[in-house]
């Protein structure tokens, strides 16, 4: 799976992408930039690394990061569908994780949150990807990233 393979894919069902980064910091809408011709797909990308960018740019809801803090699944949907809304996208990815080093007993390093809007659906999910340091987490989150991508654009269509 290539970030030139998930443009096709998205390209193919005429769908283009908007992405809100948090813990990767742009990385994903880079890798997929870094593709010629990827301006008809790539609608934007918010990077979003403090709670206040999130809540500005994205529409998270301030409870949502008192509640359940920056790296969790709910903050993760609302991430998504705040890019979703914020855009002239179809399809929203959004990340937000701890690349380390660090991280605590309850938020480990190398968990990353991800969510995928589509319509009025949000799909989210947690990876533990370990204290690999910080460029391997980063890297392995863009990859599950633009994974959940390329199955999205393969599932059958919404409506």
């Amino acid at each position: 799976m290539t970030a030139a393979g998930v443009l096709d894919a998205l390209r193919r069902r005429g769908w283009t992408l908007a992405t809100a980064e948090s813990c990767t910091g742009g990385l994903i809408t880079a890798a997929l930039t870094e593709v010629a011709g990827s301006s008809d797909v790539v609608e934007r990308g918010f990077v979003t690394y403090s709670n206040a960018a999130k809540i500005e740019m994205l529409g998270v809801r301030p409870e949502t990061l008192d509640t359940h803090g920056a790296v969790s699944e709910p903050v993760a949907a609302e991430m998504a569908e705040g890019a979703l809304e914020r855009s002239r996208a179809d399809l929203a990815i959004s990340v937000t994780g701890i690349a380390g080093p660090g991280g605590s007993e309850h938020k480990p390093e190398g968990r990353v949150c991800f969510g995928l809007a589509v319509g009025n659906q949000v799909l989210t999910e947690t990876r533990e990807f370990g204290a690999l340091g910080r460029a391997r987490v980063r890297q392995a989150a863009v990859d599950h990233a633009l994974a959940m991508v390329l199955s999205a654009a393969f599932q059958k269509p919404r409506g």
